[in-house]
């Protein structure tokens, strides 16, 4: 394959089709992230599938260290993976691939019977489906410079996030609607039988065929990427050596632009944070602010939708004044409601702060991915997006450390909002001293 400059590869798909495909790869990914990881296989596993699991361990418990030892594989080959992703031009195909290993895990997922020796295999192919998940994620936040350029990459990584959100409520909403909803044995608008979970076993299947079908377009739309020299030695490099040119190039890095380090921990900080106004907003919000159990659904609604809409507003600002700004008033407003919650009380206070709380999380995040994509050296976002997503689990323990720990101390739930203030308040500390890229910058 021919050698070619890595930046003549930015903005080489940058046509609408090209975004269009490359966001509905977000939209359908929520079908892992938001139906089976976060609301309805991971409960059916613990609640339903291992409720009689012998012994004195829980399914619970089984289902963190699972998930846990997943997030361990991803952090030690992440990075090393990236960097071979565009060393070796396989940046497409390897998110072909990771893609399909996560639709297979899912698909396998509805063998998973309401019985507790079925327990293993749903924590095995829920912990492979989440490692095949976080590292396609890697590719594709690198492609991100092809399907925009200098002058769009903040509004593109907007809509991207705003798709994810937009396209996890959709499902969910056909989910509890046509598969769970209601009382008896028979569940939904299609009266799918509960017998043996069947009705769940279906949503996995639709996660899946939802997942491979809205994948497709990026995988035909957009280009490969071309071969080129930015980090030679890493295409051949094998498994332990890629360690050793991750090393070489991470030293390069200091001495060249060191705030590209600085902010790989200060955005791993801040997005552990922003992970946690979503994990702890649900206990929150019945356990504080006497929202109805009902009413929890409706709100992590509201919450996807703001957010979603503050990700594609916040994007036009993060191309006209940087990422760094938009990060910085996200984070800053964050806290603000994130003090108002601390006295305030009742659930119209909670709708009114937890929802403009809420709405600063997608500028966050998708200003996050934008700033990276500015600093990061053509040909090697691969690499870069790796240690984005190694530095995001060194820390990951951070929010729900933080959490748990005011909760105890106070003996009060509402003293862990104290807990994602301090995380929230030490990523912005750490970011505020990073100097920014420039807002046209490739």
């Amino acid at each position: 394959m021919t050698e070619v400059d890595a930046r003549g590869t930015i903005g080489d798909a940058a046509g609408r089709g090209q975004i269009a495909a490359w966001g509905l790869w977000d939209w359908g990914s929520s079908a892992f992230h938001a139906v089976i990881l976060t609301f309805v296989f991971s409960v059916y596993l613990t609640d339903t599938v291992g409720d009689d699991l012998p012994g004195g361990i829980s399914a619970s418990a089984w289902l963190g260290w699972s998930l846990g030892l997943a997030g361990l594989v991803v952090a030690l080959t992440a990075p090393v993976s990236g960097q071979w992703f565009d060393a070796a031009a396989k940046r497409k195909r390897s998110l072909g691939v990771l893609t399909a290993l996560n639709v297979l895990a899912m698909t396998g997922m509805f063998f998973v019977h309401d019985d507790y020796h079925d327990l293993w295999l749903g924590l095995a192919l829920l912990a492979f489906g989440s490692a095949a998940f976080e590292l396609a994620n890697v590719p594709y936040n690198a492609m991100l410079r092809q399907v925009s350029t200098p002058e769009t990459v903040g509004r593109v990584s907007g809509f991207g996030w705003a798709m994810g959100y937009f396209g996890g409520i959709f499902l969910l909403l056909i989910c509890y609607f046509g598969f769970i909803s209601g009382k008896g044995d028979n569940r939904g608008l299609l009266g799918i039988p509960t017998d043996d979970g069947l009705n769940i076993r279906l949503v996995t299947v639709l996660a899946a065929v939802w997942f491979a079908g809205f994948a497709l377009p990026v995988l035909f739309s957009v280009p490969e990427l071309p071969r080129t020299a930015a980090d030679p030695g890493a295409a051949s490099a094998g498994f332990f050596g890629s360690y050793r040119v991750l090393w070489r190039d991470l030293r390069e890095l200091w001495v060249v632009d060191r705030r590209t380090v600085w902010f790989l921990l200060a955005s791993a900080v801040f997005r552990d944070g922003l992970a946690g106004v979503f994990t702890f907003g649900a206990v929150l919000a019945v356990r504080v602010y006497g929202i109805e159990d009902s009413d929890v659904l409706l709100f992590g609604v509201a919450a996807n939708v703001v957010a979603a809409l503050g990700a594609i507003v916040a994007g036009r600002f993060d191309d006209r004044i940087g990422p760094k700004a938009v990060i910085v008033a996200s984070l800053a407003a964050m806290l603000v409601c994130g003090l108002a919650l601390l006295v305030v009380s009742g659930p119209l206070m909670f709708w009114v702060f937890g929802l403009l709380l809420t709405i600063f999380v997608g500028p966050a995040q998708a200003s996050a991915r934008s700033f990276l994509v500015r600093l990061a050296p053509p040909g090697r976002e691969g690499q870069l997006f790796g240690l984005y997503t190694t530095t995001g689990r060194a820390v990951s323990f951070l929010a729900p450390g933080l959490f748990g720990l005011f909760v105890w101390a106070f003996d009060a739930d509402r003293a862990g909002i104290v807990g994602l203030i301090v995380v929230l308040a030490a990523g912005l500390a750490v970011l505020l001293p990073v100097r920014p890229p420039d807002a046209r910058a490739s």
